[in-house]
C-alpha cells in the first residue's frame, strides 16, 4: 500500500509541476473519459438492480376523466 501512496504522491507532483495549459489538457482528457465510464456504469449497474425489484418502467398514474365526458 505504501508504494502506491508513493507513486500516487509522485504523479500528483509531477502534475503539480506542469505548466497551467498542459495540466487542464491532462486533466480533462484523463478525467472525463474516466467519468464519462464511470457514469455509465452506474447507469448500468442501477438499471439491473430497478429490473431485479421491478421497477424498471415508470409508473402511470390513472387519469381522472371529467364527469362531462362520460
Amino acid at each position: 500500500m505504501n508504494q502506491i501512496a508513493s507513486w500516487w504522491d509522485g504523479l500528483e507532483l509531477w502534475v503539480i509541476g506542469l505548466p497551467y495549459i498542459p495540466q487542464i489538457l491532462l486533466v480533462m482528457t484523463v478525467a472525463l473519459p474516466a467519468a464519462f465510464a464511470i457514469a455509465c456504469g452506474f447507469d448500468k449497474l442501477l438499471a439491473r438492480v430497478f429490473a431485479l425489484l421491478g421497477r424498471d418502467r415508470a409508473q402511470t398514474a390513472a387519469v381522472a376523466t371529467p364527469r362531462s365526458a362520460r
